[in-house]
């Protein structure tokens, strides 16, 4: 039985595994009883009563059949005294009077009536001798009166004050109006209603002496699950599954219970570590306090990291098998990174991992702050991968010369990664079918993080990020002191219409001898002077400075540009004609 939280409302007298009520079994099992017990009570008494009232109704209708045959036959006879006195209304008044007469004490919401095939009134009558409506005016009940074929019969009205009323009727044909005698159903209804509430008054004192004693007996049977039920509840509230404590418990089916739960809980700790190894990790939390994940998603604004390792292609054609061991070598540290960064793994792809931050509900940090910082430590681990081969690679020179194969081996082994950053409203959630489905995020930023990788491998940099990134990234104070944003470029991507600013955050504290802050930041410096020259279309200046900033970053501006000047409607803006 689940009795479910209503509101605020927490009783004080139960305890509580979030907004839920941990409801103790000798309860349900008492109030299943006091159900059948009610029903059975009320259902019984119920048909009795229901079967005693339409017994009355019958009578009641025996009653006013006998009423109005007789206010019929005064009908029958003013009708052949209104023929030959021509005085119609006395008649009618005669007819009102004899229907007057007719109720008797009890009858005090009665009515006799005569009504026209137009609605209006022959004669009305009632105790208390006033006109309670001007004309009939319940079409359905009319209805069922014009196309009787007997023109006799049962009928419910109700009034045009919303009172109802049954009775019986008969059509006389000389005064071409049909004849009702009807009474209120509530005046009828009153009598029931008063047994039914004495009858419920009995049986709810019964039941709450019987409960009192059956609390009583249960207590001392169901010890045993009480144990095991405060044991659970602290594993409820913990988040954590242990195995119960069963020691000195009965030899009873309830401690079978307790010791198979203790099977079970050890199978789902271990599938909860293999799950969280191939789902991510908010998801399995998610599953595991709410047991349940659903096709379901919404706008969210993440940040969306992507990395991807350079040269993939020539690295598989030389390692074949031996790329598995590899990637897992990297994967180890890059997964790492990003989690302790607060960053969630979205999907794994090859060479390729992406990454979301601010997922979490309870994220409080800056997202973009996150993804650079890991986006600067992949880099740092990848680039001490390397030195650490360049160094093995040294201490075997030192005995003998590299062949050619292991000359391609080695390169192929000296991995390097780019990574994008972009970030903005997607959707995130879960997609696919009920069988299967994924964990993803979706939309236009995804896209533009994975091209902002593979432009790593044009502007020769590791890190690329987005206007969004940067912006969002310097409301915090430590980006400032740990990092300087370079522009790079203004580029319009494939597939967007616009051009869109794109940046280096050079790390000021990262480890990696080849992005040293102190030396490359004076060459960015340079580089930043001919990116000026190069916006405003002065070609050869920029080529200048390009060339003495001597990095690889210039390269492409250099080759861009060639030995000729700016186009005519020159822009800033780059066109990529690749993702």
């Amino acid at each position: 039985m689940n009795i479910k939280k209503m509101g605020s409302i927490r009783f004080k007298f139960f305890r509580y595994v979030g907004n839920t009520p941990i409801i103790p079994i000798k309860i349900n099992i008492l109030a299943v009883f006091v159900i059948l017990i009610l029903l059975s009570a009320f259902s019984t008494n119920l048909i009795s009563i229901m079967l005693s009232q339409r017994k009355t109704m019958e009578l009641s209708n025996a009653v006013m059949i006998d009423k109005l045959a007789a206010l019929y036959n005064v009908c029958n006879s003013q009708k052949q005294i209104e023929s030959y006195s021509q005085d119609t209304e006395n008649c009618i008044q005669s007819i009102c009077e004899s229907a007057m007469i007719g109720f008797s004490d009890r009858e005090e919401n009665s009515l006799a009536f005569g009504v026209k095939e137009d609605g209006s009134f022959l004669f009305f009558a009632s105790p208390n001798g006033e006109l309670i409506w001007d004309r009939f005016d319940d079409e359905d009940a009319f209805s069922i009166m014009e196309n009787s074929e007997s023109g006799q019969g049962r009928i419910d009205f109700k009034t045009s004050d919303g009172d109802d009323y049954f009775g019986v009727y008969k059509y006389h044909p000389d005064w071409q109006a049909y004849i009702v005698r009807a009474n209120q159903k509530a005046e009828s209804n009153r009598a029931m209603f008063h047994v039914i509430g004495l009858t419920v008054g009995i049986i709810i004192l019964l039941v709450l002496f019987f409960v009192f004693m059956g609390m009583k007996i249960l207590e001392g049977l169901l010890a045993n699950i009480n144990s095991f039920s405060e044991q659970m509840y602290s594993m409820q509230k913990n988040k954590e599954l242990e195995p119960l404590k069963i020691d000195g418990a009965p030899n009873d089916d309830i401690t079978y219970l307790a010791s198979n739960f203790n099977n079970l809980s050890s199978t789902i700790n271990n599938l909860l570590q293999i799950f969280q190894k191939f789902v991510p990790e908010n998801v399995v939390r998610k599953a595991h306090l709410e047991q349940d994940i659903n096709l379901e998603g919404k706008q969210r604004e993440l940040t969306i990291l992507f990395s991807d390792i350079k040269s993939f292609t020539y690295r598989t054609e030389v390692l074949g098998n031996d790329i598995i061991g590899l990637l897992n070598v990297h994967y180890e540290s890059v997964i790492r990174k990003v989690s302790e960064n607060r960053g969630i793994i979205g999907s794994i792809i090859g060479d390729a991992i992406l990454a979301s931050y601010g997922i979490e509900e309870e994220y409080l940090g800056t997202k973009s702050l996150d993804a650079i910082k890991s986006a600067w430590e992949i880099t740092a681990v990848t680039a001490e991968l390397r030195e650490k081969m360049a160094r093995q690679r040294a201490e075997l020179e030192k005995t003998r010369p590299f062949t050619e194969s292991e000359e391609r081996v080695y390169k192929a082994i000296m991995l390097d990664v780019g990574v994008g950053i972009d970030g903005g409203n997607v959707f995130y959630g879960n997609i696919g079918s009920t069988r299967r489905m994924a964990n993803t995020v979706i939309g236009d930023n995804v896209n533009s993080a994975s091209r902002l990788e593979g432009l790593t491998r044009i502007y020769k940099v590791p890190v690329i990020v987005s206007q969004y990134i940067r912006d969002e990234a310097l409301r915090n104070s430590e980006v400032a002191e740990r990092y300087t944003f370079y522009e790079l470029d203004t580029v319009q991507v494939k597939g967007k219409t616009e051009g869109v600013k794109i940046y280096f955050p050079l790390d000021r504290y990262c480890p990696a001898r080849e992005w040293d802050y102190g030396s490359y930041c004076e060459k960015l410096d340079v580089f930043e002077k001919g990116l000026a020259e190069y916006y405003a279309g002065r070609w050869k200046e920029a080529r200048t400075w390009f060339k003495k900033a001597d990095i690889g970053l210039c390269d492409v501006f250099l080759e861009r540009m060639g030995l000729g000047d700016a186009p005519e409607n020159w822009s800033g803006i780059w066109t990529m004609t690749t993702k």
